[in-house]
């Protein structure tokens, strides 16, 4: 059995998820890869977080162009069949599908590592030219230009996780470096190569014109306008899938897992979240692997001056602008804002589009909302610990307790939050409040009667009370009620059944107090 060269096992997995209830057919991303066979640009690295369709992606190119399968009746009803380069690659091609994450053992070296994939693809060019001497002492580039030379036979090579080495702290520096130039030595500007499509997590770093693979062209979720719509779901796609089950609706789905906005402003969905909430029949958090999101939290708690600002911003709702270069795979240590915020973007934690940046959707939200709990975050932390006195100070209308929590939360020396504009309320609520998020869906300047409400509080438990929450710099409480009142905020809330109330809250700039008050609704 073939390992990487025309493998079977890479081609019927493909076959396999092609029989899914809720698969989505990007096959049309097969019209741009097939322009570039056999030409001097062919050399293409597409890199999305994790769990955005990337392997399945790898495994259909592999299915159609591999000349060891047989899968026209596949194709046949996909969306490629109507292009008109369709039949001339389709399994007309030998394929390395190499995937880089694998290790022989635990503990192991560089070279055992990457002395497993050459011997391995040795053991398949052995059984594939049976009659061509392979000298196992040259280098697998050498051997590959002999085949080419005698058979003049070629290859397309898929490499799917090929920045595994850089988030595995087996590896050294050294060993890393190593590795970019095995890919150099095996793929640039070699005769054998068609084509090589290269897929991962991190971007390559590209600072320099020496750089090891700076003859492939990336497309990342900072710059890609190209391959977009083949990764993750677009809205058509999530509508079609919804109508397959009636468990899960489309607002559901959209607040859970859209939010991604790509360079071209497409609005994008996580795929295998969607997938899995439709199939379960249940939104909730499937975001597996989250270890870059610990590394991350880890860079966070140690520049927690330069990036908590933007953390508590985006928190509460509030985009926040940026300008960003960048990061690629050779950056191990995250030690600016640019470079902190540009990973987050990378591993799929942040949208960013338009020198804008934001939290995609509830399931990163609730990431996030995590993170703030970090004792590495420091008097943050400490708050957001105590934001469950604050919900349940409310609902028993303890308004010195939530004035001392208030003003705690005022009082946390983050710029954002000191009352210069409207969003510093938003960020001191979002901190007071960040564990009712898990029981009340909470909106920010809700149109309501005449003018904008600061804060609506919807229950889960429709046999909790909702509330309006409206805050008055340099004014009273009262004043805050009045509004409430005037302005008729309350008619947003007219199909609640339930109990309502409303706060109004003062705050004082002079002797700088926060005063609360309640009234029924």
């Amino acid at each position: 059995m073939p390992y990487f060269l025309n493998s079977d096992f890479k081609n019927n997995e493909f076959e396999l998820i092609s029989k899914d209830k809720y698969f989505v057919d990007k096959t049309k991303i097969v019209e741009d890869i097939n322009a570039l066979i056999g030409i001097k640009d062919r050399y293409v690295c597409i890199t999305r977080p994790r769990r955005f369709g990337k392997t399945v992606n790898a495994m259909m190119l592999a299915s159609y162009y591999s000349k060891n399968a047989d899968f026209k009746y596949l194709f046949d009803r996909l969306e490629i069949s109507k292009n008109s380069t369709y039949l001339e690659h389709l399994n007309k091609h030998n394929v390395i599908y190499i995937t880089l994450n694998e290790v022989p053992k635990a503990n192991c070296t560089y070279e055992e590592f990457i002395g497993r994939y050459i011997n391995l693809l040795l053991e398949d060019l052995k059984a594939c030219y049976s009659d061509l001497e392979l000298n196992e002492n040259l280098s697998m580039s050498d051997i590959l230009i002999q085949v080419h030379q005698k058979y003049n036979d070629s290859f397309i090579f898929i490499i799917d996780e090929w920045d595994y080495i850089f988030n595995n702290n087996l590896f050294s520096t050294e060993d890393r470096e190593n590795f970019l130039q095995f890919l150099k030595d095996l793929l640039k500007d070699k005769p054998y190569v068609e084509l090589a499509y290269m897929t991962g997590v991190l971007p390559i770093a590209k600072y320099s014109s020496g750089s090891a693979l700076n003859m492939f062209k990336e497309y990342n979720m900072l710059n890609d306008v190209k391959y977009v719509s083949y990764f993750g779901f677009n809205q058509k796609e999530v509508e079609f899938l919804c109508k397959k089950q009636n468990k899960i609706s489309l607002n559901e789905l959209t607040e859970w897992y859209n939010g991604y906005k790509t360079n071209s402003g497409l609005q994008i969905y996580n795929p295998r979240s969607v997938c899995y909430a439709l199939s379960d029949g249940i939104c909730q958090s499937y975001w597996t692997n989250t270890g870059p999101m610990d590394e991350i939290s880890y860079y966070i708690g140690n520049n927690v001056e330069e990036v908590r600002n933007d953390i508590v911003q985006m928190v509460s709702g509030i985009p926040v602008n940026i300008h960003l270069e960048g990061y690629g795979a050779e950056q191990i240590n995250l030690n600016t804002r640019d470079e902190i915020l540009s990973a987050m973007t990378v591993y799929g934690f942040l949208s960013y589009h338009n020198e804008t940046l934001t939290i995609p959707n509830k399931e990163l939200r609730m990431k996030f909302d995590y993170a703030l709990r970090n004792h590495q975050m420091g008097e943050i932390s400490k708050l957001v610990l105590k934001s469950n006195q604050m919900l349940e100070a409310t609902l028993k209308r303890d308004a010195e307790t939530m004035e001392a929590l208030i003003e705690e939360a005022h009082d946390i020396n983050i710029p954002v939050i000191k009352y210069n504009n409207e969003n510093s309320l938003a960020c001191v609520i979002t901190l007071a409040y960040l564990s009712a998020r898990s029981k009340y869906k909470i909106i920010r300047e809700m149109p309501s009667g005449v003018g904008y409400a600061d804060f609506i509080f919807y229950p889960n438990d429709k046999t909790q009370p909702a509330f309006i929450l409206e805050l008055k710099k340099n004014s009273t409480p009262k004043e805050a009620l009045k509004q409430i009142r005037d302005r008729r905020y309350a008619r947003t809330l007219k199909d609640y059944t339930g109990k309502k109330f409303a706060v109004g809250i003062g705050y004082d700039k002079k002797l700088k107090k926060h005063r609360v008050k309640f009234e029924d609704i």
